[in-house]
């Protein structure tokens, strides 16, 4: 699996505050977001939280041998589960939660957090292997990070899709391993077929090639 650049991640974070920042999500914090059930001020703290998981999860220790990325997601509750499932409630409402803080108060808090991360990611300091202590199992550090470059990628597009805004771009380094995990999420769960079709003959494509979803829906 191909590695994130590190200068590159801290960019697309600060591309995700940015877009949590402007004046559109603020006028909308409370309403309900594109992903069902949470608000958007929920979303946007849900998003900017990765930059802070970064710096808190690079301070501990590996409780184990590390697993691969496509074994996170084949292990994680909230993909097994559907919108429903316990583990995905209660990311929509520890996320709703934290948001009654307001806006100014997330972005202040997380405004720490980026000043943090460049050292917190600098070598030799970011071990190789870290505890995913919510999840119970380790990851290498390059692989934690794509998990969280493909939550920066997908959140981002979702927080700009519930106020109206453009999705804003993410440099390249941090999107193409994102976008090569999810075809091969999608490939897992869909057959080769299924994304080639939906790549190239749209004619012949299933109706929905998600990383995360079976069916039609």
């Amino acid at each position: 699996m191909d590695r994130i650049d590190r200068i590159a991640f801290v960019a697309a974070c600060r591309t995700a505050f940015d877009l949590a920042s402007s004046p559109e999500v603020a006028d909308a914090w409370t309403s309900e977001s594109s992903c069902e059930g949470m608000t958007v001020g929920g979303l946007a703290q849900h998003l900017l939280a990765q930059a802070e998981h970064v710096v808190r999860i690079l301070g501990t220790e590996p409780a184990g041998d590390p697993i691969p990325a496509i074994e996170h997601y084949r292990r994680a509750a909230w993909v097994r589960g559907d919108e429903s499932a316990p583990a995905n409630v209660g990311i929509r409402t520890s996320a709703d939660e934290a948001a009654q803080a307001g806006p100014d108060a997330v972005l202040a808090e997380i405004r720490e957090v980026l000043d943090a991360l460049p050292d917190a990611l600098s070598a030799p300091r970011s071990p190789d292997v870290v505890d995913v202590s919510w999840q119970g199992w380790s990851l290498t550090t390059d692989d934690f990070l794509l998990t969280r470059s493909l939550e920066l990628v997908i959140h981002s597009d979702d927080l700009a899709s519930s106020v109206g805004l453009p999705t804003p771009p993410m440099p390249e380094r941090v999107a193409e391993p994102v976008l090569a995990l999810l075809s091969r999420l999608a490939v897992e769960r869909h057959g080769q077929a299924a994304l080639v079709r939906t790549l190239s003959r749209p004619q012949r494509a299933p109706g929905v090639v998600s990383a995360f979803h079976d069916g039609d829906a």
